[in-house]
């Protein structure tokens, strides 16, 4: 009898409120070889047994920030081969989710439970290039996505 391989999860939040709900849905992964990628070195505590990377942070109103972020997430990507990203956003998130699908990944975007009258830019942006776009809150679901599960806070 061969033994499978647990899969391979990248979960990436940037920092606030993005890394505590991807905090709150860490237990879906229990069952999995999980990757926690963040932009503060001291969210390390909350890692458990997960493995812990560190990415540059950025916005938009950074524009170096962003290539850097871009660089690290993809390198990141090539090297970790996960078989899944799943971000809560927001640049960092963005870039994961359209990098893994480079490597072959199956991504899922989390808009933040924070954006309560439209989807975030990132979100907005990146629904069209990931396996499941999902919002908290019911009213900002439609057709095509991003589609409502529940919140996470």
């Amino acid at each position: 009898m061969t033994q499978s391989r647990k899969p391979k999860v990248m979960a990436v939040a940037s920092g606030g409120g993005h890394w505590i709900q991807m905090m709150r849905i860490k237990p879906a992964f229990d069952h999995c070889d999980l990757t926690l990628v963040t932009v503060k070195p001291g969210y390390r505590v909350d890692a458990g047994d997960a493995r812990f990377l560190l990415i540059p942070d950025a916005n938009r109103w950074k524009k170096w920030a962003l290539v850097r972020c871009a660089c690290s997430v993809l390198l990141l990507l090539i090297r970790e081969r996960p078989d899944y990203v799943v971000t809560t956003g927001a640049a960092p998130g963005y870039f994961a989710v359209r990098f893994g699908k480079w490597v072959g990944a199956k991504t899922v975007w989390i808009d933040s439970v924070a954006n309560v009258d439209q989807l975030s830019l990132s979100g907005q942006k990146a629904g069209n290039h990931v396996d499941l776009w999902l919002t908290q809150w019911p009213h900002l679901a439609r057709p095509g996505g991003p589609a409502y599960w529940g919140q996470v806070l």
